[in-house]
């Protein structure tokens, strides 16, 4: 529904944040890595990617600096027992890179230690992520002269999709930038459509 928000960073604290996109306050709640990436822009411009979870209880907009850790906060939260916050507390504690190691490795001890998280939720994101860490290729984002480009990995279904793209007529720049958080799961007939969708609005 909302892939992100983009407007002046009025106010954050650790563990949210409300962003003013058009006269419209949004309130996200945020990692602690977020809020360390953004603190420093109270009243700048400021885009953070969106997650937004309804529950019986209520709907809560969740905010990430980076398409990495939001891709890292939809795959915690299919773990059985991993809700949002248990989600959002790993995040704080974890970056993207230093969970995908503590996954691998199997390092349960260091999830563990995130705020809520016991060993036997540790032990569970463990056993079932661990295949999908390593069989997955996400699209991920570094930073080239304060620019925030999207990196896509080579023999994967997004590498595949990015050709076509290019091919199309659209700059290999753009193109990347489209894929960016698109599931890589999906087959390349349904990746296009979807950067498609985004290179046209």
């Amino acid at each position: 529904m909302l892939y992100h928000v983009n407007g002046i960073l009025e106010y954050c604290e650790q563990g949210f944040a409300v962003v003013d996109c058009g006269g419209v306050g949004y309130k996200l709640t945020i990692s602690d890595n977020t809020y360390q990436a953004v603190v420093s822009q109270v009243n700048q411009k400021v885009k953070l990617y969106t997650s937004l979870q309804v529950r019986e209880d209520g709907i809560e907009l969740f905010g990430f600096k980076t398409l990495d850790e939001l891709n890292a906060f939809k795959l915690l939260i299919t773990v059985s027992g991993v809700g949002p916050k248990a989600g959002m507390a790993i995040l704080s504690l974890l970056t993207p890179d230093r969970l995908s190691m503590a996954i691998t490795s199997e390092d349960t001890k260091a999830i563990a230690k995130a705020n809520g998280v016991g060993a036997k939720t540790a032990a569970r994101v463990v056993l079932e992520l661990k295949d999908k860490i390593t069989k997955q290729a996400f699209a991920t984002t570094t930073n080239v002269g304060g620019e925030e480009v999207v990196v896509i990995p080579k023999s994967s279904n997004l590498s595949e999709a990015l050709e076509a793209l290019v091919v199309l007529g659209y700059s290999r720049s753009d193109a990347q930038r489209a894929l960016g958080g698109i599931d890589p799961k999906l087959d390349v007939a349904k990746i296009i459509p979807l950067a498609l969708a985004k290179l046209l609005r």
